[in-house]
């Protein structure tokens, strides 16, 4: 016997996994890792502000209760985007 599909994942963002490396974002169909070597503004959060995570049009992602707010471009090219001025 197959289940039925209950309908379509209304989710957009939603945090997957926290550890003491980073934490996985699923934004849009895609996971993202996010290592507090990269993103140290969440290395001392709380488990309960990381998890409250917001899309803003279409590609601004916010976390309201640290202040903080990333661009998926920088997600995907991390490269492009260091955390100092050289």
């Amino acid at each position: 016997m197959k289940s039925k599909i209950h309908g379509k994942n209304i989710s957009e963002i939603e945090v997957l996994n926290i550890d003491k490396h980073g934490f996985w974002l699923f934004l849009k169909g895609r996971e993202y890792f996010l290592p507090y070597s990269d993103f140290p503004w969440f290395l001392e959060a709380r488990i309960k502000d990381i998890n409250k995570v917001e899309l803003l049009h279409e590609s601004h992602i916010y976390w309201p209760n640290l202040d903080i707010d990333l661009d998926v471009k920088i997600l995907e090219n991390l490269e492009n985007y260091p955390l100092t001025y050289k």
